[in-house]
């Protein structure tokens, strides 16, 4: 039921069905920062529910009806199931209270915004989001800003600025970045991800084509020229187009890419055959060259001088589980990326090669059964930079486990390449194997946009006990 408006509920009582996610967090933080009375409630307690709770937001673990009592709207997500199985939506329904999915009501609070921009595309959505909204915060424009991680110059993974400027990721998943209504949308790439929910390449292409119909005549549609997909949508639509590239030739482009010994690329920047200077990162990889020259180009459009641009990308560190280290310790580096699609993996694994390292452990955890199985084979590849690969079992997230696929099934098709791999089913057996077999210079990469990144957490901490057992005994 949608015809309700946000803006006509100034004051009014709003309830987040699992407001544990990234996305619903920031936008229960939003309304609460601006008057509305907010609770939520999540399946699980986590650091998210943990924070939203200090901030003065009561959020209950479980869903149960009583939950949504009193509320005059029931914000929900795609992954919530709202066919009567959820007991909280099905109470709402009942008691003829008025439900919103979490992509319309990011929409109709975007629509406040003149300048606002959308970052999409499968992969690079949070690191080219928090890049721009770093450079923007550096230029005094004070956007609003809505992350899908955390960025801890801005406090968390929202911000509240007092601007024309909106900045927010934009998801594929279900439509949900039909619901915007940006001015600026960029397109960093379409990759065959969430197929459980597209019919097939096509049918993704188009709804990206359709999220860059949203922009208004005058507004522009930015996106990467190496993207096959990219390039032709761009070809395709009838507005204002700015590209970039690497390979191919674009209006903004990157050459004489270097990489310091820690991996972090720097690059001489081209804009329509001007001369632009070098820019250097703090973030690893080939990927990030990417992710900053979108950023770079949406910069430049809103205005914001290159000596800025500059600044802000030489000092910007990176978000929360993107390239994350969590801890060095005995010589062991381990890091947590949120990477969960096989080139996602690629790229954070061949950045991670151009780190100073011995051996190269990735610790992955699928997420999904039917992701897993439709990019199985692509999975199969994804390792190839690792020395040694860990499966954990799959999380369902929104699936139940109908015997479809298994991470063994996985694991021995790794093996079959030559490559060694092993199942490890839970995070204790995880930690318990690398806190006996890592050695002094060796690098764990836990990946996936699970929970994974406990296994990272619980690995340093285990070390830095063993470590402290072993200094106690000289």
């Amino acid at each position: 039921m949608n015809s309700i408006h946000i803006k006509d509920l100034k004051g009014a009582h709003i309830h987040f069905v699992g407001i544990g996610g990234i996305s619903m967090s920031g936008l229960a933080e939003f309304l609460f920062r601006n008057g509305y009375k907010v609770t939520g409630s999540d399946v699980a307690e986590s650091y998210i529910t943990r924070d939203l709770e200090s901030k003065g937001i009561p959020v209950t673990i479980g869903h149960k009806a009583s939950n949504v009592e009193g509320a005059d709207l029931v914000v929900y997500t795609a992954a919530i199931i709202t066919n009567g199985q959820n007991p909280e939506m099905e109470q709402a329904n009942k008691l003829n209270i008025p439900t919103m999915n979490r992509a319309v009501l990011l929409g109709q609070i975007m629509e406040g915004f003149p300048h606002a921009i959308a970052i999409s595309g499968t992969h690079g959505k949070t690191t080219t989001t928090s890049m721009l909204s770093f450079i923007m915060d550096r230029a005094n424009l004070d956007p609003t800003i809505f992350l899908g991680g955390k960025l801890d110059e801005i406090g968390g993974n929202v911000k509240i600025g007092n601007s024309p400027y909106f900045l927010a990721e934009a998801c594929e998943f279900s439509g949900s970045f039909l619901e915007m209504h940006p001015y600026i949308a960029v397109i960093l790439n379409i990759d065959n991800d969430h197929l459980d929910y597209f019919k097939d390449m096509e049918h993704l292409y188009q709804s990206f084509l359709n999220f860059a119909n949203l922009v208004p005549m005058g507004g522009c549609v930015v996106g990467c020229a190496d993207d096959p997909l990219v390039d032709k949508l761009l070809k395709e639509i009838k507005r204002d187009v700015v590209s970039y590239g690497i390979k191919e030739k674009a209006d903004w482009m990157a050459d004489e890419i270097k990489y310091d010994s820690m991996g972090c690329p720097s690059f001489h920047a081209v804009y329509k055959g001007h001369d632009m200077g070098w820019f250097t990162l703090r973030v690893p990889g080939k990927h990030n060259v990417y992710n900053a020259l979108a950023s770079i180009a949406v910069a430049w459009i809103s205005g914001i001088s290159r000596e800025v641009i500059y600044q802000a990308l030489a000092s910007y560190k990176g978000t929360h589980r993107r390239f994350e280290i969590k801890g060095k310790v005995g010589g062991v580096t381990v890091i947590d990326d949120y990477g969960h699609h096989p080139a996602e993996i690629k790229a954070t694994l061949a950045a991670a090669q151009n780190y100073p390292h011995n051996k190269l452990w990735c610790v992955f955890q699928p997420f999904t059964f039917s992701r897993t199985k439709l990019l199985f084979d692509e999975f199969v590849d994804a390792f190839d930079d690792a020395d040694e690969v860990i499966i954990t079992d799959i999380m369902g997230g929104r699936e139940q486990d109908t015997g479809l696929i298994h991470a063994a099934d996985l694991v021995e098709a790794i093996k079959a390449k030559g490559k060694s791999c092993r199942h490890l089913p839970t995070f204790d057996d995880v930690v318990n194997f690398l806190s006996s077999n890592t050695q002094f210079g060796d690098v764990v990469i836990t990946t996936g946009c699970g929970n994974v990144y406990l296994a990272a957490e619980m690995l340093v901490e285990r070390m830095k006990k063993d470590l402290q057992a072993v200094k106690s005994q000289i």
